[in-house]
């Protein structure tokens, strides 16, 4: 009595139209805020209202924390664009260093094969310095055999080429003089000429070879110009590399606290989720015993077939589960159910104890035909089973692709119809 006396003052405070006074407009807020958490609207119950404001509040604490979660997802992003980049920039000294490393090398190598090149001209110049020192060593024997034999005729008083034709014997003696003398001087030309051309020779690879030295000691004091360069800028790059890789994986730190954070965030976002569903599937249970039920498309169905309320209820309430997954094993009627699981548990919500397998429910009940079947009857199939809703159709726990659904209850072969209430 004390219970409905406070039910009856519930209802006459709501239809007294409080927040129709417009002149206590915010006091007429406040006085709604309290008649809703303390009175539920009529027609209702407080436990049944009690549950859509546990829902809500759930459903709040779900939007917040997939906000959050959506806020992490994208500072996530946004670090490993930074992060990105800095690597992108960790590459490009990395080559930076690397091709300052190979053009050193080039000129290292350009510069050892000029090396090369003066060692060959140093060996060309020692055999020319060699042939130089024969030519001159025969050029002086030449020039002291000239010397005996100038010697000899003026010792012998042959002092002139002319008194050495005269005592030719005749003229074919005077002409074999001429060409003697003719060939001595050709020899005499010839070793003169060999001397002056190796000398020439050894003389101009001499001045190549300085002005090729010349320009290797150049290239050596560029090459050490750049390999100083390349110390100073290699220690500034490795200075500039040790700095942005500090600096990734101060990112790397970061994407992992906010990857931590963001796998916090789901499992809270799936504990919300299961408790929502928990609920809701909590108060679809509370439902079914009262008959407070979601409509459905197939409620004015059920309700123009023949049979008892408790079997329509049944029909009803099992219809609000339309479209959720077939899970194998499962017997929640949100989360997954299979066939024989998810009769299973709608009957179990309202009272009723079912065995757990199909085969085994075949036998639950009494024993009706298929044209006497009512709703909230057993349609039993082999090795499936479903509620009969009326109008020739069932609900059922279809497939895994399938999910909860209603289908003609004649879609396959029926071989049992039990009638548990």
């Amino acid at each position: 009595m004390k219970s409905n006396f406070g039910g009856e003052i519930c209802r006459r405070l709501w239809y007294a139209g409080v927040m129709k006074k417009k002149k206590f407009r915010y006091g007429a807020v406040i006085a709604s805020v309290l008649l809703s958490a303390l009175c539920p609207p009529p027609g209702g119950s407080l436990a049944a209202f009690a549950s859509t404001v546990q829902e809500q509040e759930v459903e709040r604490q779900i939007q917040g924390t997939q906000q959050k979660l959506e806020e992490i997802t994208g500072q996530i992003d946004a670090l490993t664009d930074a992060q990105d980049l800095i690597e992108e920039k960790i590459d490009d000294l990395n080559a930076e260093v690397i091709n300052m490393l190979t053009s050193i090398g080039l000129k290292e190598d350009e510069i050892a094969g000029k090396e090369e090149e003066i060692r060959r001209k140093e060996a060309q110049i020692a055999q020319a310095q060699k042939e130089y020192e024969a030519a001159k060593k025969r050029e002086e024997e030449h020039y002291r055999a000239m010397k005996i034999h100038t010697k000899n005729n003026y010792e012998n008083g042959n002092v002139s080429l002319l008194s050495y034709f005269l005592e030719s014997s005749d003229f074919g003696d005077m002409l074999n003089r001429a060409d003697y003398i003719k060939k001595v001087q050709e020899y005499d030309k010839k070793l003169l000429d060999e001397y002056e051309a190796i000398k020439n020779q050894v003389y101009d690879l001499w001045g190549q070879l300085e002005t090729d030295k010349r320009a290797l000691e150049a290239d050596k004091a560029a090459l050490e110009r750049d390999r100083e360069d390349m110390k100073v800028q290699k220690a500034e790059l490795e200075k500039l590399l040790t700095k942005k890789r500090q600096e990734s994986a101060n990112y790397d730190a970061e994407i992992a606290k906010a990857k931590q954070e963001a796998a916090t965030a789901k499992k809270k976002l799936q504990q919300e989720q299961q408790q929502l569903k928990k609920l809701q599937e909590q108060k679809k249970a509370s439902n079914a015993a009262s008959g407070n039920y979601t409509p459905t498309s197939y409620t004015s169905m059920i309700d123009s077939a023949s049979g008892s309320d408790l079997g329509k209820k049944i029909a009803k309430y099992a219809c609000q589960f339309v479209g959720n997954p077939y899970v194998a094993g499962g017997t929640s009627l949100t989360n997954g159910a299979d066939c024989s699981g998810f009769t299973y548990r709608v009957y179990q919500d309202f009272g009723y104890k079912l065995p757990r397998t199909s085969y085994e429910q075949r036998g639950s009940g009494a024993s009706v035909s298929y044209d006497q079947a009512q709703p909230g009857d057993l349609i039993c199939y082999d090795g499936h089973v479903g509620i009969y809703i009326g109008g020739g159709y069932i609900v059922h726990a279809s497939s895994a692709k399938t999910g909860i659904k209603v289908s003609a209850a004649t879609y396959r072969g029926i071989l049992a119809v039990r009638r548990v209430i």
